[in-house]
This record gives structure tokens, C-alpha cells and sequence, in this order.
């Protein structure tokens, strides 16, 4: 049965060659966030997530016949890449099993580690499957991604850290997707703070925590697609349920749109690169899923880093249109020559950033003698894009926004 000194054992075990991530007060979003707020930057590991903490210990715990054979584990990612990294700095043959949709950075990364990876199964669940299979027919040791006492001990290193970090602090935000890293958390928060609250915080399309915690058994849920695919997961562990249940004080539910503002808020206002499963939690705030009061000291566990570059890219791009500092104007003007350098200056004029036009001419909605110029570009945001419309249909155009 996993204890308190089993996390402080692990602790001692991995010291030295697992970072000791910041934790820091962050003001960027103290107006909207009710509470003082710190952020723990996991995402800041050399493999770029908490899996390092849980995946260094298990591996230090095998026996030399366990090392000799090699050790199997299926992952989404963030686990395969700490199981690849340390087995071959400790010299232990690693075979990956990784859901097919698995984003190709994490793919990458962690062949780049010399692990074998076999991509099997579209999701999380099948990947499990195989590598029970392959542990079995090969003889090689299973080191589950969080169903293993080894592993959630390993996580539970982030609480110890956390109370040294911030002593004042009174709650506690934790992505959820198997359970290990708030279970290790909460463990070693709550033995010796049991006032602390754990907050823990799930994507819409993986509830499984939730529902199980309201069914008072493990539930599997069908997982739907998520930027949060690290914590996509089809159920929670044996090993972290019981730790759930016992000290975890509410869990709430992030929908896709709120965690990909939340990353874009981290890369624009905290300047670091956090992956969907990883913003969760500030999602979490931000959307106001848990009561706070000033006087509560929280921090949010940023748990990783690792997201695709293309994904990134299109957040950017979604958040900069929902902000309005992208927008596109559909401007009906005469179709004559010189029309489209006055509306330029126009919005030139009002502060506007032209990056893209383009011309609509054979749409019933356009008269035979106008001509109807689509404009793209940057703006301050909402208020500035009204003020540019205001102007142009002070000139006499007829404006509409698209998207």
C-alpha cells in the first residue's frame, strides 16, 4: 500500500536527476482569477512533463534480471518519452506502444530517445492492451503509465515540493487523466496538510474521475477527440481511484475552447509553451469552475509542454480571431478603378494592419457594378475592429464582418 514514505523515499531516489521545477507567483491573470495564483512549471522537464518524477523512480525500483529484459509501457506521450530517456541512460531496452493519433513531436521525441515505439490502436485503451500483450509473450516488465504505486510515488514528489515552495498555499488545481500525478499530489499534500484543498480538473471528452467518483466505482468512459490528449484516458487506475476518492475535494470539467484560451494566454502573458493537458487546470480558473476566495493561496500545476507546433499555430490563430485583433471585413464598394486604394488608406487610416484581400464578384448578393473586397487584418481587438467598421460605413460602404 503506497504511503507517505514511499514518496519521500522516492524523492531522495530521483534527487538529483530530475529537475526541481519553479513555482511561482504569477499576476497575469490576477483579475481574473479571484485568488493569489502560482504556477508550477512542470512543463519545464527535460522531456518536457511530470513523467519524469514517476518513470525514473519505477525504473529504479526493477530488479537487475527486470533491467536485463527490458520494460514495455503505452503512453500518449509525455510517459513514453520519460520511460525512453531514463531507460537509456540507465541502460534498459524500452519498448513504446503509442495510440496512432498520437501527435508527431511525441513520436518523434521518443524514438529520438532509442526506445522501440510500435504505434497501435486509436486510442489509449488499445495501446494498453498491446503492451500487456507484449510484456507477456516477450517477458518484459509493464511500467504502466500511472497505475503503479512506483510511478504515483514518483508524481507525489511535485507535493512535497510544492508545500517547501509555497507554505501559504491553500488549494491545489491537478490535471487529471489516470489519476497518478493528483493522487501522488494529493497524498503527499494532505498527510501533512490535510486543510489543503485538491482541486482536480478533467477534460469534457475523458470525465472518468467524475463519473467514477459519482458512480463510487471506476467507470470507463468512450473518449472523444481533445487538445488535452494527455489526459485522455479511458478510465482511472486501481492503484489511483482509492487516492482519488479519499482526498481529492472536487473535480471539475474543461471544454476544448476554454484550454486552448488558456494556452494562449500562457504563451502571451507567462511567456511558456504549455500542451492542452498541461493548461487544464488554468483553464479550470479561468472559467471560474471552483468557488475561491481572495484569501486562498492556489497553484496550478502546469504539467506539460509538449504540443505540435501545427497545433499551436492554429490556437494562435483561433484566439487571435475570437479576441478580434484578426478580423476579416466583407466591404461592398463601385468597382472601379482606384477603389481599392481609398479603402485601404481607410483602414490604414484607423490603425488597421491589411495582411490579406481578396475580390468577390460573382455572388447574387453583389450588384453588377460594385464589387465586394474581403480584408484581413489586425486590429486591437474587438473594439478597434467596431471602430474600423464605424468609419467605413461613414464613407458610404456597406460592411459586414465574415469569417
Amino acid at each position: 500500500m503506497l504511503t507517505l514514505q514511499n514518496i519521500r523515499e522516492a524523492r531522495e531516489r530521483i534527487r538529483g536527476e530530475v529537475a526541481l521545477t519553479p513555482c511561482t507567483r504569477s499576476f497575469a491573470f490576477q483579475e481574473a482569477i479571484p485568488a493569489p495564483t502560482w504556477l508550477k512549471f512542470e512543463n519545464l522537464h527535460r522531456v518536457g512533463a511530470f513523467k519524469e518524477r514517476g518513470a525514473l523512480n519505477r525504473l529504479l525500483l526493477l530488479s537487475s534480471q527486470e533491467r536485463e529484459r527490458g520494460v514495455v509501457t503505452a503512453s500518449a506521450g509525455n510517459h513514453a518519452q520519460a520511460v525512453a530517456f531514463h531507460a537509456r541512460r540507465l541502460g534498459i531496452p524500452a519498448t513504446i506502444v503509442m495510440p496512432e493519433t498520437t501527435p508527431l513531436i511525441k513520436v518523434s521525441n521518443t524514438r529520438s530517445h532509442g526506445a522501440r515505439v510500435i504505434l497501435h490502436g486509436s486510442h489509449f485503451s488499445l495501446a494498453i492492451e498491446e503492451s500487456h500483450r507484449l510484456a507477456a509473450s516477450e517477458g518484459l516488465t509493464m511500467v504502466h503509465a500511472y497505475d503503479d504505486e512506483g510511478i504515483v510515488a514518483g508524481q507525489g514528489t511535485v507535493g512535497l515540493e510544492l508545500l517547501e515552495q509555497v507554505p501559504e498555499l491553500t488549494t491545489v488545481v491537478v490535471p487529471i487523466g489516470g489519476g497518478g500525478l493528483i493522487g501522488g499530489i494529493a497524498m503527499a499534500i494532505k498527510e501533512q496538510r490535510p486543510d489543503v484543498r485538491i482541486l482536480g480538473v478533467e477534460s469534457e471528452a475523458a470525465p472518468s474521475a467524475l463519473r467514477s467518483l459519482e458512480a463510487g466505482k471506476i467507470v470507463a468512459m468512450e473518449t472523444a477527440d481533445t487538445i488535452a490528449d494527455g489526459i485522455a484516458v479511458k478510465k482511472v487506475g486501481e492503484v489511483t481511484f482509492p487516492l482519488i476518492q479519499k482526498y481529492v475535494d472536487e473535480v471539475a470539467l474543461v471544454s476544448d475552447e476554454e484550454v486552448a484560451q488558456a494556452i494562449l494566454l500562457l504563451l502571451e502573458r507567462e511567456r511558456t509553451v504549455v500542451e492542452g493537458a498541461g493548461a487544464a487546470g488554468l483553464a479550470a480558473l479561468l472559467a471560474g469552475r471552483f468557488t475561491l476566495s481572495p484569501d486562498e493561496v492556489v497553484v496550478a500545476i502546469l504539467c506539460g509542454g509538449n504540443i505540435d507546433v501545427n497545433l499551436l499555430a492554429r490556437i494562435i490563430e483561433r484566439g487571435l480571431v475570437g479576441d478580434g485583433r484578426i478580423a476579416r471585413l466583407l466591404v461592398r464598394v463601385r468597382d472601379r478603378p482606384g477603389s481599392l486604394a481609398r479603402l485601404t488608406n481607410l483602414v490604414a487610416k484607423a490603425g488597421g494592419n491589411v495582411l490579406e484581400i481578396s475580390h468577390r464578384r460573382a455572388f447574387a448578393d453583389i450588384s453588377v457594378g460594385q464589387v465586394g473586397i474581403v480584408i484581413q487584418m489586425e486590429t486591437r481587438g474587438r473594439d478597434h475592429v467596431e471602430e474600423i467598421k464605424t468609419l467605413l460605413e461613414g464613407e458610404g460602404h456597406r460592411v459586414e464582418e465574415v469569417v
